[in-house]
């Protein structure tokens, strides 16, 4: 029997253990976890074996299923399989899908976003192991050069549907991620080496978006009634109801507890109470338009950041923005002004010292380099948040562009963007009537007050000469409660989240 619109064959026959029928559309495909009793089995032949029982899936609520289709470089594919990662800080799914060609591909999640990748041959030369890989390094494989942005310990915790490989479950192996460096923004590549294997396996792929794909047949798509996602909040009770697919954070609306939902609503929600509530300039659900999109207002983020020496520290916000085609992105007020990024599927190329980076035919300078601390959080999040969550930033801009590494100590994510007028970002949300509270250090000096004449203007710097000159012979000293403003994160955001 030939599957519509695909030119392969595919098989069936009884689940070993239940008798439900199992498919394999796909000749690759070794293994299959049986939809109605969850039985692991593995085709031999013209039978199946099975060789255990898979764990549940988590329900996610993501867009995805079994059974969506898309095109990409010119063929359809369909989602015929899923295998669900757990590491450290968080959760990730890996979908299987099954190019018209019959060749097999992944569509996986990145930083809020996906990437689609293909099978990469293995190189002549053995892949090194995963302790050679160390973070923020550069290294060759297959005659391309790299930049180590992740190396975790990550588990299978549960599979779905038809699968080529299928890793031990519950048993850590490692994961290393390696991201393209410089060049034109839209050739970045990501290059994966799974260690859930023997030897490991490789691919290799792009950052894409689901409208690019063309999309059907996903779960917002499909008519059925999905479930409802309210949970009462693990510390007060009230009722927590998430509006993304792909929370994986979220701060409950009555007491403010940040609870981490990184094991879906059923598993064991942890949270943390936050006492030192910040309101946002901008409020949660506002939509603005920035760069003809509209986005969404979903999460605010306070952080604290301290550069090596200095006992003081600095203050920043991060919004976080949401558009249903284009992803995630972030808007971030700082003392020294208002800045738009998003993250970046590669990485610059960093000269010696990494005092300068090079990335879509630009050079930037570094600017900052500090630790990063979330000190409160409100909204929902694709990433698990966690109060007290530290970073190591790196800023760096050239002109109105901007770029921004945070590192923690198994990934460093990149993210970029450009400086925005405070005037923009009123307007972009319809709150012009409070324009004058997103001023910041970046405006002109008196360019909002041109009837003042030079003649005040001296008079003011005077007398603010003499006020110093008299504190300056005072016994005693006087140190600001507000910290010391450096011009905070470009555009870092928490790289916590489920990044595959």
């Amino acid at each position: 029997m030939t599957e519509p619109g695909a030119t392969q064959r595919f098989y069936r026959a009884p689940c070993p253990a239940c008798g439900a029928p199992v498919e394999f559309r796909s000749a690759q495909s070794t293994h299959a976890v049986c939809a109605y009793c969850q039985s692991t089995v593995v085709r031999d032949g013209e039978a199946l074996k099975r060789i255990g029982k898979m764990a549940e899936l988590f329900d996610d609520h993501g867009l995805l299923q079994l059974g969506a289709s898309g095109r990409i470089d010119g063929q359809g594919f369909q989602l015929v399989g899923r295998l669900q990662y757990r590491y450290d800080e968080g959760t990730w799914n890996e979908w299987h899908a099954l190019l018209a060609d019959g060749a097999g591909a992944w569509l996986s999640e990145d930083n809020g976003a996906y990437v689609f990748s293909r099978p990469v041959d293995a190189p002549a030369r053995a892949v090194p192991a995963a302790e050679r890989f160390r973070v923020g390094a550069t290294t060759a494989l297959n005659g391309q050069q790299y930049a180590v942005t992740s190396n975790v310990t990550a588990t299978l915790i549960a599979a779905q549907g038809e699968l080529p490989r299928l890793p031990p479950l519950g048993q850590p192996f490692a994961v290393v991620e390696l991201r393209t460096q410089g060049g034109d923004a839209s050739a970045q590549r990501v290059f994966s080496v799974d260690y859930g294997s023997e030897p490991p396996t490789l691919s290799e792929g792009r950052a894409v978006e689901l409208a690019a794909l063309a999309m059907s047949g996903l779960k917002a798509e499909s008519g059925q009634e999905s479930r409802g996602r309210q949970f009462a909040c693990p510390h007060c009770g009230s009722p927590v109801a998430p509006k993304l697919d792909s929370t994986k954070s979220i701060t409950c609306p009555q007491c403010n507890s940040l609870i981490d939902m990184s094991a879906g609503i059923g598993g064991e929600l942890a949270h943390a109470v936050q006492d030192e509530p910040v309101r946002p300039l901008i409020p949660l659900g506002t939509v603005g338009m920035l760069e003809g999109v509209s986005w969404q207002v979903v999460g605010f983020q306070h952080r604290l950041g301290q550069s090596p020496g200095d006992d003081e520290s600095f203050g920043w916000q991060e919004y976080l923005l949401y558009n249903a085609q284009k992803g995630f992105s972030f808007l971030v007020d700082a003392e020294d002004g208002w800045s738009f990024v998003r993250p970046l599927t590669g990485a610059p190329r960093l000269s010696s010292g990494d005092r300068r980076a090079e990335y879509d035919q630009a050079s930037y300078t570094q600017q900052w380099a500090y630790r990063a601390e979330t000190s409160y959080a409100l909204g929902e999040f694709y990433w698990q948040v966690r109060r007290g969550q530290v970073t190591h930033n790196r800023d760096y801009a050239t002109g109105d562009r901007l770029l921004s590494s945070e590192q923690s100590g198994s990934e460093i994510t990149w993210s970029g963007g450009r400086k925005i007028a405070a005037q923009a970002v009123a307007s972009a949300f319809r709150l012009a009537g409070k324009k004058d509270l997103f001023q910041r250090a970046d405006a002109q000096p008196f360019s909002a007050a041109p009837s003042v004449s030079i003649g005040t203007v001296i008079i003011v710097l005077v007398v603010i000469l003499i006020l110093l000159s008299l504190m300056s012979r005072c016994s005693f000293q006087v140190t600001g409660g507000g910290g010391r403003t450096t011009g905070g994160s470009f555009g870092g955001y928490s790289s916590g989240g489920g990044h595959k």
